[in-house]
């Protein structure tokens, strides 16, 4: 099959960050200006992980109107507390804790279960008119004026620019040969989900042992997520487990603060990496979300800073579309990328630090966090810059994230 069509923006990857900027541009742009998304993987739905959604990108749900819809089943995350200790201590004490909301009545964060956010960022895109293609991207060729792309049936579409949001393994990012810069941790994430007896009334926990961090992030109906960090060989060796035994494990753990806790969901282990793309662009190419970027969970980052591509892309190219002009030039995509990479480089060694600093076995480094936290927790000024930072509030904001409309 070798027939040809047409479209402005053809964007691989109808995850999170695909389908936010499908419906980005459809909306400011209009049904002038066509949008389809290619993702063989499309309408599954069986992503069983829950995820963090900071202030910022939740205002920019709002403003593409799909927010209000899956609000009823978001957990708001009314404050946290970080501790540091052994799996086999009795008592953790906490050094550091946040509360407080980014404006009144605004939190910091919501928890929200991904197969209901994608599912309504795929209805809301299908209603504006974007084209859904259940097909991979397996080829593509830019030039001047524009870029063939082709699918896994065989048709070529041919577009002005093409946008990679096929995740850390991108084909694309591959195909136009731009390196990734990182290292592998040699740790891996369990992520699981668990009900428990008593109501965590909205707080998030962060436990900072040895094999690495251990995060309580609170979900409706009493169930929390599980973002459980060990070396990866033991990761292996604990999801593997019988249930009952793997209950045990994670009990160890999560305390009985909250009641008998009892497995809600599958476990599934991910291995951790620091990894960051050379560049965001190439010749009419966008890199975003795990495409370009891929970070330690520790400060919950990841999904977020994909969604903060996903405003500062549709805005570069809704400004270039309403002056007339081509949104796949390299002064649009160089404009993105100006905007994107340093906070991606800062955040990248802010994780890295992080990580290096709380995953070991060193007394010396654990005196030496646990004294920097409890400065940090007698200093409300700082709490709440690192609150707004973890908001994504700081530095230059993109219109969506601040809720505004394109």
């Amino acid at each position: 099959m070798t027939n040809s069509e047409g479209s402005d923006v053809l964007i691989a990857g109808g995850g999170f960050a695909g389908l936010a900027l499908a419906l980005a541009l459809r909306q400011a742009l209009g049904p002038d200006f066509a949008v389809t998304v290619a993702d063989p993987e499309f309408g599954r739905g069986d992503d069983p992980r829950a995820s963090a959604i900071a202030a910022a990108p939740r205002r920019m749900f709002e403003a593409l109107g799909v927010w209000a819809a899956v609000a009823a089943g978001a957990q708001e995350i009314s404050d946290m507390i970080i501790t540091d200790s052994r799996v086999e201590d009795a008592v953790r004490p906490v050094f550091l804790s946040f509360a407080g909301d980014v404006e009144p009545g605004e939190p910091f964060a919501h928890m929200i279960e991904n197969a209901a956010l994608v599912g309504e960022l795929a209805a809301k895109a299908a209603a504006e008119g974007v084209a859904i293609v259940s097909q991979p991207v397996t080829d593509f060729s830019a030039g001047r004026n524009g870029v063939s792309v082709t699918l896994g049936d065989g048709s070529i579409r041919t577009v002005k620019l093409l946008v990679a949001a096929d995740g850390a393994r991108s084909r694309l990012r591959e195909r136009a040969g731009i390196a990734l810069r990182g290292w592998s941790y040699g740790q891996s994430a369990i992520v699981t989900t668990v009900a428990h007896e008593r109501n965590h009334n909205g707080r998030a926990e962060e436990h900072f042992l040895p094999g690495g961090p251990f995060a309580i992030l609170p979900l409706r109906n009493h169930r929390s997520s599980i973002v459980w960090t060990e070396l990866t060989a033991d990761a292996a060796r604990f999801v593997a487990l019988p249930d009952a035994e793997f209950r045990d494990e994670l009990e160890k753990r999560f305390g009985l603060h909250l009641g008998e806790i009892t497995l809600a969901g599958p476990r599934r282990a991910y291995p951790l990496g620091l990894w960051v793309a050379r560049d965001f662009v190439a010749e009419r190419l966008a890199l975003i979300g795990d495409a370009a970027h891929v970070i330690h969970p520790i400060a919950g980052q990841g999904l977020n800073m994909g969604l903060r591509d996903v405003a500062a892309l549709a805005e570069a190219v809704v400004d270039a579309a309403r002056l007339g002009l081509d949104p796949g030039e390299a002064t649009v995509l160089d404009r993105y990328q100006r905007w994107r990479r340093f906070d991606t480089l800062a955040m990248g060694v802010s994780t890295d630090s992080l990580n290096r600093l709380f995953s070991n076995r060193s007394d010396v480094l654990r005196l030496v966090r646990d004294v920097g936290l409890g400065i940090v927790d007698r200093l409300p000024p700082l709490k709440r810059m690192f609150i707004r930072e973890a908001a994504g509030l700081t530095g230059e904001v993109p219109k969506l994230l601040r809720g505004e409309v394109l």
